[in-house]
C-alpha cells in the first residue's frame, strides 16, 4: 500500500477556519503539485480530502474524483487518518489531503512510531510505501516533495 499526505496549500487568514480560501500563491503551489503527482499516481488512487474549502481548492487541480472525508478535516487524529486511509491493508494507493499538525504527528508516526509534531510546510507532500503490512520493516519513505521544488 502506498499512502501520500498532501497539505492543502497556502491559504488566507479569517473565520470560519473551513471556509478560509487558497491565496494566489496557494493556487499556484496546488497546481504544480498536482502536476507532480499526477504522472506518478496510480490511475485508480482513493483520495481522501477534508471538508475544508482549502483542501479541496487544492484537491481539486488534480482534476481527479475524490471523497470528502470528515476523518481528515482540522484537527483530526492522526490515528484516524489511518483508519479512514484503511493503512496498511488497502490495496493500491491512498492519497489524503489535510492539515497541519495531523499530517506532521501522522508523519512522525509512521517514520518514528510516536505522533511527534513535525513541520510539514503548507503545499508539501510525503509519500510513504508499506510493502508488507504485516511487516512495519518495509515501511518506506519514497519522496517529499514541496511548492519550493516545483515553483519556477
Amino acid at each position: 500500500m502506498e499512502l501520500i499526505l498532501w497539505r492543502h496549500a497556502d491559504a488566507e487568514d479569517g473565520d470560519p477556519d473551513r471556509l478560509r480560501e487558497l491565496t494566489p500563491l496557494g493556487h499556484k503551489q496546488a497546481a504544480h503539485l498536482a502536476d507532480w503527482l499526477n504522472v506518478r499516481l496510480p490511475e485508480h488512487c482513493r483520495i481522501l480530502v477534508s471538508p475544508a474549502t482549502r483542501t479541496q481548492q487544492t484537491a481539486d487541480k488534480l482534476e481527479r474524483d475524490y471523497d470528502v472525508a470528515e476523518a481528515v478535516g482540522p484537527g483530526a487524529d492522526p490515528h484516524a487518518v489511518l483508519q479512514a486511509a484503511h493503512w496498511p491493508h488497502a490495496q493500491g494507493a491512498v492519497l489524503v489531503v489535510g492539515h497541519q499538525p495531523t499530517l506532521g504527528r501522522l508523519a512522525s508516526k509512521l517514520l518514528f512510531g510516536r505522533a511527534h509534531d513535525i513541520d510539514f510546510p503548507r503545499g508539501a507532500v510525503w509519500w510513504f510505501e508499506q510493502r508488507d503490512p504485516h511487516d512495519d520493516t518495509t515501511l518506506c519513505l519514497k519522496a517529499v516533495m514541496t511548492p519550493d521544488m516545483t515553483l519556477k
